[in-house]
């Protein structure tokens, strides 16, 4: 038990009482013996307070406090873990049975490789497999292209690039986690094991990705041209042409719908 590797997985939260209760059993019902739980709760007032607490005796830490938003809660999180293995888990998503296991067997099997990721699926609000993430292998060279495919939900990285690179730029609102891959990337292996879903993404009306996406790719154009990145670039055309296609791929649905009707 001692020689396995401590798991440290922050949850940060904000008036997700509806969804929370989910995302914490996912955490500690984990077949993983060594797992640091904290969850950053950012002072919400819609219960979330009394979901946390009926967890408490099997929390690492956890704290209920107005907050920057999610990336200063994920910061607080990382500054107080101190496990070997980190990973974050929002509190609207969950893992599925021995994600974490199956992450830490390929972190200590492969000493070289700094972060791993597996498949993901979309959830709908009631938890219904609705979809699925288009994970993908990546590296620095395609990350810096724009060509992300790696979710959130399913990635662990060893502690030691934390302490190397971290914290996230408290400045980004939606890509400050392509922000961390890319600097990880820059030094080491990260890899794809595909075939394992290890996580749900949950797709609902107040979460990020669907109210904020259009602040996604403005944010991931910073990190390029902070590296020395120039205009005439694949990640560059990319955004333009989403900001063309963007707005007639919503009036094409939007023309679907109303011919159905």
């Amino acid at each position: 038990m001692p020689n396995l590797p401590l798991v440290s997985i922050i949850t940060p939260s904000f008036n997700q009482a509806r969804y929370l209760e989910s995302t914490i059993q996912s955490v500690l019902g984990q077949d993983y013996a060594r797992i640091e739980y904290i969850i950053i709760d950012g002072g919400s007032t819609d219960g979330s307070v009394d979901v946390i607490q009926k967890y408490k005796g099997r929390l690492a830490w956890w704290v209920s406090e107005q907050d920057q938003g999610q990336t200063d809660a994920i910061n607080k999180g990382f500054n107080r873990a101190t496990g070997d293995i980190l990973a974050w888990l929002n509190s609207d998503d969950t893992y599925n049975a021995g994600a974490i296991s199956a992450a830490v067997k390929y972190l200590t099997e492969n000493p070289g490789v700094a972060m791993v990721y597996a498949d993901c699926d979309f959830i709908n609000e009631q938890g219904d497999v609705i979809g699925k993430f288009n994970s993908a292998q990546t590296d620095i060279r395609r990350l810096r292209e724009g060509y992300v495919h790696i979710p959130q939900q399913s990635m662990f990285f060893r502690a030691k690039y934390w302490r190397e690179i971290g914290p996230l730029d408290p400045s980004f609102y939606f890509a400050m986690d392509y922000d961390l891959w890319t600097r990880i990337a820059a030094r080491a292996t990260i890899k794809y094991l595909a075939g394992q879903t290890w996580a749900n993404f949950r797709l609902h009306t107040s979460g990020k990705t669907t109210s904020a996406d259009d602040r996604c790719w403005p944010e991931m154009l910073r990190v390029h041209y902070r590296e020395g990145g120039g205009f005439f670039s694949v990640i560059v055309a990319k955004y333009y042409l989403r900001k063309i296609i963007g707005p007639l791929w919503k009036w094409r649905i939007k023309q679907n719908k109303e011919r159905r009707l």
